[in-house]
């Protein structure tokens, strides 16, 4: 936090000194892996371990709760307090970037908005089209305009961060941008087009392709995952940890655990869940013929969306259940992914700088 602190403070100055408006964008590594206080923090960081920041409190096992979609298990819960412990190292950091704002006197005239990119690094939520998998923060502060509350109705997506800040600055947004500004809800109005959300995921960090799409409502989650083929495992870095260790060796001896293990490892072509009384989405109902209606106008209005934005995938999902067609498309994948790792970023030029200009900025990871 402090080196947060220090380096705002510089670029707040040089704004200052300019007397031109700022944008900044400051990234957290928490509440990434490792988490505070694990043992893979531990291995990671070694010899330099006790460099790290302490957040302002360690959570113990007893202090956290455990999110429904998880199950009740000891390692699962130790690990959820360390979550819990760089949650709130990331907050320490918030604080001493908003207090740097205070201190400047700009406060009162800065948008600030709080956001997460994906939902916890635990099986069920990051690198997923799941509901938890992008349940996350927006927090805005935007003095004279946003109003104090929670908005629970409207559903607002990552595309809609840029067109917001834009309107925000009295600026018109681009032509052909998907999202749109969310000014209307922070003033508590009332917005249409807000009751769907739409997801998805290509590839982990370790170049391994899961196409998944999803839509999401207040009522209901519909998941398509064309690279089902009951062989092939997911596998990603929220299993690196000690919940899903626990998961595996507990589903020995309880056929609950081991059903949830089964599905993230190979999941179905098609999930649907009822969240009003399955709000952890824990019961897959896709062959549910009472839901049936509802499946359908989900999937629909999830392949028309697909459509609109030219998703390659929208060839699969137009008939989920045909084998060859998810094949195809996965072999398309494949190669598609073999085409871009061929291309290597090219490294920015370092500036030369000029003589009498005004010093470089320090340099931060």
């Amino acid at each position: 936090p402090k080196k947060y602190a220090r380096y705002f403070r510089e670029f707040l100055a040089a704004a200052k000194a300019d007397d031109k408006p700022f944008f900044m964008m400051a990234n957290s590594h928490d509440p990434h892996r490792p988490f505070s206080g694990s043992d893979q923090e531990k291995g990671k960081f070694k010899s330099t371990i006790k460099t790290l920041a302490k957040p302002s409190k360690v959570f113990t096992p007893k202090e956290v709760s455990i999110p429904g979609f998880l199950p009740e298990l000891p390692e699962v819960r130790k690990e959820m307090a360390e979550y819990f412990s760089s949650v709130r190292r990331c907050d320490d950091t918030v604080g001493a970037i908003l207090a740097e704002l205070d201190n400047a006197g700009v406060a009162d005239n800065t948008l600030v908005m709080f956001m997460s990119d994906n939902g916890m690094a635990l099986p069920f939520a990051k690198t997923n089209c799941y509901f938890h998998s992008s349940r996350t923060p927006w927090i805005v502060r935007f003095p004279g305009v946003a109003k104090p509350g929670v908005d629970t109705t409207h559903f607002l997506g990552g595309i809609d961060v840029m067109p917001t800040m834009l309107d925000a600055a009295g600026i018109k947004a681009p032509d052909g941008v998907d999202g749109r500004t969310v000014l209307p809800v922070l003033r508590g109005e009332t917005q249409a087009g807000r009751k769907y959300v739409f997801t998805q995921f290509h590839e982990t960090s370790g170049k391994r392709r899961f196409p998944m799409r999803a839509i999401h409502s207040k009522k209901f989650g519909y998941l398509f995952s064309p690279w089902s083929d009951g062989k092939t495992a997911f596998k990603n870095e929220s299993q690196s940890g000690r919940t899903w260790k626990a998961m595996t060796k507990a589903a020995a001896k309880d056929p609950a655990i081991a059903a949830r293990v089964k599905l993230f490892s190979y999941r179905t072509v098609e999930e649907f869940y009822d969240f009003e009384n399955d709000p952890n989405a824990l019961n897959n109902l896709i062959d549910d013929p009472k839901y049936k209606q509802q499946i359908d106008t989900m999937r629909a209005r999830l392949l028309a969306e697909m459509k609109k934005t030219g998703d390659p995938a929208a060839m699969a999902l137009a008939d989920p259940t045909c084998e060859e067609t998810r094949k195809k498309f996965m072999a398309d994948q494949a190669k598609r992914s073999q085409e871009l790792r061929k291309y290597k970023q090219t490294p920015a030029k370092k500036p030369t700088g000029k003589k009498g200009g005004r010093k470089k900025p320090a340099k931060t990871k």
